[in-house]
């Protein structure tokens, strides 16, 4: 393994998961509780706006990363997630999917209680980050 594949596999947020909603399933971010109440506690009841930005990085060798970018419009809050797509495909089929993503807290009850939804304007980003990340991990197949 690279020195840079091992520098980004330590900075994974593994905190990734989807539940059904409406018969859908939502990707999930799991925060940390501080952090995740920071957060709630700054936005809520207050009208926001949050740009999601998916930078992927690929090695082209079949390892893709994806930095997801949430920057919400109210406080300045900027949270800058690691997501290992070799790993956690499904986050981002299921993203592209429902155009929505959920951050919630470790206690909370995935889709039942204290989650926070993120719809996300511009369906057709996920989608094309999608297939960008399929692509590169088709590569790790071809070797």
């Amino acid at each position: 393994m690279s020195d840079e594949l091992k520098k980004l596999s330590e900075q994974v947020h593994d905190g990734v998961t989807a539940f059904d909603f409406e018969g859908k399933d939502v990707p999930c971010i799991i925060l940390e509780e501080r952090k995740y109440d920071e957060i709630i506690s700054k936005v809520a009841g207050k009208s926001l706006a949050i740009n999601t930005d998916l930078n992927i990085l690929q090695d082209g060798l079949g390892h893709v990363f994806v930095e997801v970018v949430l920057t919400f419009s109210q406080d300045g809050i900027v949270e800058k997630l690691l997501i290992n797509a070799n790993k956690d495909l499904f986050f981002f089929e299921s993203l592209a999917k429902t155009s929505m993503i959920a951050l919630s807290s470790p206690k909370s009850t995935y889709g039942k209680d204290n989650v926070f939804m993120i719809q996300l304007p511009k369906p057709e980003k996920a989608e094309n980050a999608l297939e960008i990340i399929r692509r590169g991990l088709e590569q790790n197949n071809q070797r």
